[in-house]
């Protein structure tokens, strides 16, 4: 009797995974403040029946360079839009320019396929800064669940070109900062439970078994002691990525020495924070950012 409920746990926790992963997308219009433009639906990169789209949110010129922040969603690499994205009242407040971007997910194409769409749209900003009238020194990449993996490893890799292969050609690829809302670390971490969640399963697809590349598309295993400064936030009662996730990721870059702060929400769950807890902290991070040489 004992065996069966325990199996019939391990399912549960499966399926809500799984579910909270899958949800079906709230559509959101962005708005902006006066002295903006917007350019939606841009293309940054393409693949075989595919474009990699992203809408651009543009301050005036008038104040010179703007400094920008890539968002990237969530859905467990398999589910979410672009276009569910918004609460960027903050840092349109504070004048960047934002870049929320689409990737492939997994049904279209399995890893590292999200990894070099995120790449693609850091390039893209870097190669086009000057049209778009981008600070390249003042470049943020953020991102929530999957998407604070994509932005981990979007920004780790740094001049590490080898998942550039659609998006060749910048050499001095950087970001100023990355902020990791309650992301993915390590990708083929098991402590949790014998079986991987669904969502990880069906993006890593045939190489699920293949600890060397798993690693190779893990933020942890990315650190050096000249990555960018990373701010962390996740909710201490997060059902769906543990937050020993991001304490291995905090401890990791304390042990190589790179700026990081680490946010906990208490009681929060998996990106579902109060209005109260929300503002703060964006509030925490903009302070994170401003705290930064590039904004000194």
């Amino acid at each position: 009797m004992m065996k069966k409920i325990v199996i019939l746990f391990n399912l549960l926790v499966v399926a809500s995974f799984v579910y909270a992963q899958e949800e079906v997308p709230v559509i959101k219009k962005v708005t902006y403040p006066a002295g903006y433009t917007s350019e939606l639906n841009v293309v940054y990169t393409s693949a075989p029946g595919w474009e990699g789209k992203m809408d651009l949110y543009l301050p005036s010129k008038d104040k010179g360079l703007s400094p920008a922040i890539i968002n990237i969603h969530g859905g467990g690499w398999s589910g979410g839009s672009k276009d569910t994205q918004g609460g960027f009242n903050t840092y349109f407040k504070a004048g960047f320019a934002v870049a929320n971007i689409a990737y492939r997910l997994s049904g279209q194409a399995t890893a590292p396929a999200a990894i070099e769409d995120t790449r693609c749209a850091l390039i893209y900003l870097i190669k086009n800064a000057k049209a778009l009238n981008i600070d390249v020194n003042k470049i943020i990449i953020m991102g929530g669940s999957a998407g604070g993996h994509l932005a981990l490893m979007g920004g780790l890799l740094a001049n590490d070109s080898r998942f550039d292969t659609n998006c060749p050609g910048v050499k001095n690829i950087k970001v100023a900062a990355i902020i990791d809302k309650y992301g993915i670390v390590d990708v083929g971490d098991k402590r949790y439970g014998k079986f991987r969640s669904g969502s990880e399963r069906k993006w890593l697809g045939g190489k699920v078994a293949d600890q060397a590349f798993i690693e190779s598309v893990s933020p942890i295993y990315q650190v050096k002691k000249d990555s960018p400064p990373i701010f962390i936030a996740h909710g201490d009662a997060d059902p769906t990525v543990p937050i020993q996730q991001s304490i291995d990721l905090k401890k990791k870059l304390d042990e190589l020495g790179v700026k990081n702060e680490f946010m906990t929400i208490p009681d929060g769950l998996h990106g579902q924070f109060t209005s109260e807890q929300n503002a703060t902290l964006n509030n925490a991070i903009m302070k994170f950012i401003l705290s930064l040489k590039e904004f000194k």
